[in-house]
């Protein structure tokens, strides 16, 4: 089981790190806050996942960060499932977003 958590926050780090980071830099994620009515949000969304991220890693030695984490970017992506539910986005387009919420609940309850 130890194995699939550390690949599993493996999985999430990589995924926040890359999200937060093409969220502070892509004119294209401009675009998409724009689009789901959280302009004003972009970069405070993408720090908090950038610092979410290292706090994942953190959790490899703190068990207590990774349960904190993993929380937090659980009720995020779940913010963001409802986020696209109510922009009326595809089903194929939320995937991913559930995807991360599953896997951050996962996270989070092997930590406790």
């Amino acid at each position: 089981m130890q194995l699939v958590t550390a690949i599993a926050q493996g999985i999430s780090i990589i995924a926040f790190a890359w999200y937060g980071t093409i969220s502070l830099r892509s004119g294209n994620m401009v675009a998409e806050f724009e689009r789901y009515g959280l302009a004003r949000l972009r970069v405070l969304t993408g720090t908090i996942q950038i610092l979410g991220s290292l706090g994942l890693f953190a959790g490899y030695f703190f068990r207590p960060l990774l349960a904190l984490s993993a929380g937090g970017f659980a009720a995020m992506m779940l913010l963001a499932v409802l986020v696209r539910i109510r922009i009326r986005d595809p089903i194929p387009d939320m995937v991913p977003a559930f995807a991360l919420f599953c896997l951050n609940l996962f996270l989070a309850a092997s930590a406790l």
